[in-house]
């Protein structure tokens, strides 16, 4: 039996949804483009047709990592794996699983085609036990991703080369590839709501077939390795909830609650049993949290928090949306918040789930943001919906996520400001996230002209600190108006009672160094105003800005722009290698301080 404590479902591709059955396909496999689309005609995805290039999975063609390493555009690729099923596997069910494939994909085993996918951000799994056999088996992907400005990109630019802040594309298998073995009924997904005020948590099972008579289910509940809760519950059906009292009567605290201060995180084992057989098992966890907003603060745990982001996008230089490891998700977690911040904003992109779990692990606040189309259009409402339910089913659990941002600065509606079309679009992707998930905020359109929303989550990149004070002083002016270029809230819509107000991009301080950003001597470098050649002109400038933000007496927090340098982008607080641009401990002394921070000495 492999123990699924915290130190192996750290190695999980998705450690808050881990069995103990499960084997990595990752590492080299046969790869091929196909420009001309011959592939299927000449049966590419036949047993013994071999593929001309290697390739390094999980990172994409246009990675170093990958082994191939070029940005040219080919629209169709092919990939290709051998595997034994591991002798632990045999006889069982088994799950040929995919964390994400950009952007939509057929999969093929032993010559037939098993299934396929759309959307480059979500996980999808096949079961492909009627086309096992014996010995060697061959896994085959056709994958298409175009320039279609329709489905969802994030960053990933659309034309040859870079342009501003948008970055060289991704295509194909960037997440990790792995088997799960299972009896006859599985776990197909869990959903835990904590609910702090009555001390329960509602616990939902959704089976992947319909169950046998007598199927049970078995709860196993632990605190710290402490048994708290054990309960088996007949599973008549495919769907089944059941709603636990969470008090722990043998502490003065009955609940330990989640918040970055204090990161408890209870785990949750769900066994499906039949004829007295546990015929699967699935690991998981939960935090018992609260996020509300009441009279425009937003609260945690019923307490108000002023939340201090960090706008972070993802990329790294040598696999770019994908990490090169496990540590390295971990590791700008710690960064993070070695800098003072106690969130992050993670921007234009749908993290690797492991981010989510160290954040959970570690304690840092997360906002879930839906990488942008940019074609509004029927496609591109129907593909924005269904990525951004995929995100909530993926990542409900997880308590570090406490708002969805379905839309960034009216990326793919750029005319909502008077459009009725696009604000019905804006506000059906609110109204959808508020019912898959009502216990989180949601930012309808962060960045300006808002419909409707939780948080009125405004962007202000002036480079000096007068002009944000100038900028916000009158909160009526800043909601009626804002700014010369664009308006708080589209024609029609207004604050709410209850929505709290934040500056959510600011700063974007472009600052040149010697070392690893040398190498960038012969790219055009991109940044907002000026830059700045020392960190003394840093902080005069970050200190500023921020205190102007700190000073607004109806602001709630904000989120600097950003963790890392880009590509061309270059104002980040750590190079893209990680190396920190600027004094970590230093700038923590000023971020973290939430009272006597004017003038506070560097």
């Amino acid at each position: 039996m492999r123990d699924l404590g915290s130190p192996e479902r750290e190695k999980h591709p998705r450690p808050n949804f881990a069995r103990e059955l499960w084997q990595s396909l990752d590492g080299q496999w046969q790869f091929a483009f196909d420009d001309s689309d011959a592939g299927l005609k000449e049966g590419w995805n036949k047993p013994g047709k071999d593929l001309d290039l290697r390739i390094q999975v999980p990172f994409v063609y246009q990675s170093e990592l990958s082994g191939i390493h070029t940005s040219d555009y080919h629209p169709i690729l092919w990939y290709k794996n051998k595997f034994v099923l591991p002798e632990m596997m045999q006889g069982k069910r088994v799950l040929l699983r995919f964390g994400a494939v950009d952007h939509a994909c057929r999969v093929f085993l032993n010559g037939q085609q098993v299934g396929s996918h759309v959307g480059g951000y979500a996980p999808f799994a096949i079961d492909i036990t009627p086309w096992l056999k014996e010995g060697e088996n061959e896994v085959c992907l056709r994958v298409t991703d175009t320039r279609d400005t329709a489905q969802p990109r994030g960053k990933q630019y659309w034309e040859d080369g870079l342009m501003g802040c948008w970055y060289t594309p991704c295509s194909g298998i960037w997440q990790p590839v792995y088997l799960e073995a299972l009896g006859h009924t599985g776990v197909k997904n869990i959903y835990i709501t904590p609910d702090i005020d009555n001390w329960q948590a509602k616990f939902e099972v959704n089976l992947d077939r319909d169950p046998d008579p007598e199927t049970y289910l078995e709860y196993e509940l632990r605190f710290e390795g402490r048994l708290v809760r054990s309960v088996t519950s007949l599973a008549p059906f495919k769907r089944y909830e059941l709603t636990l009292d969470m008090r722990d009567y043998l502490r003065v605290e009955t609940l330990r609650l989640w918040s970055p201060e204090h990161p408890n995180l209870y785990d949750l084992t769900v066994r499906v049993k039949q004829g007295g057989e546990v015929v699967d098992e699935v690991f998981t966890y939960f935090g018992m949290r609260k996020v509300s907003y009441v009279k425009g603060h937003v609260l945690l745990n019923n307490m108000p928090v002023y939340q201090r982001l960090i706008l972070d996008q993802g990329y790294w230089p040598q696999s770019l949306l994908t990490p090169p490891d496990g540590e390295a998700l971990k590791k700008d977690v710690e960064l993070t918040k070695a800098f003072g911040f106690n969130g992050a904003r993670k921007h234009q992109k749908i993290e690797d789930p492991r981010y989510y779990y160290w954040c959970d692990r570690l304690g840092l606040l997360c906002w879930g943001e839906l990488p942008s189309a940019y074609e509004f259009c029927m496609d591109e409402m129907v593909n924005m919906s269904s990525a951004m339910a995929d995100f909530i089913q993926r990542d409900y659990n997880h308590p570090s996520i406490i708002a969805w941002v379905p839309i960034n600065e009216s990326w793919g509606v750029r005319e909502i400001y008077a459009n009725e079309q696009q604000q019905d679009f804006s506000q059906m992707l609110y109204k959808l996230c508020k019912a898959l998930d009502p216990t989180r905020l949601v930012s309808g359109n962060d960045g300006w002209e808002q419909t409707w929303t939780d948080i009125v989550a405004l962007h202000d990149y002036a480079h000096k600190g007068e002009l944000i004070a100038r900028h916000f002083e009158d909160r009526e002016e800043v909601e009626a108006t804002f700014a010369s270029w664009k308006m708080s809230f589209a024609e029609g819509f207004e604050r709410g009672e209850d929505d709290a107000f934040m500056v959510t991009e600011y700063g974007g301080i472009a600052m040149t160094i010697k070392g690893e950003q040398g190498k960038m001597e012969n790219m055009e470098t991109w940044g907002y105003h000026d830059k700045v050649e020392t960190e003394e002109a840093f902080f005069d400038r970050y200190i500023a800005l921020t205190n102007a933000i700190r000073e607004l007496p109806y602001c709630r927090g904000y989120c600097y722009t950003q963790l890392t340098d880009v590509m061309q982008e270059i104002n980040g607080l750590l190079l893209p290698d990680r190396t920190p641009k600027i004094d970590p401990e230093k700038f923590a002394r000023y971020n973290i301080n939430p009272e006597g921070y004017l003038n506070l000495p560097i």
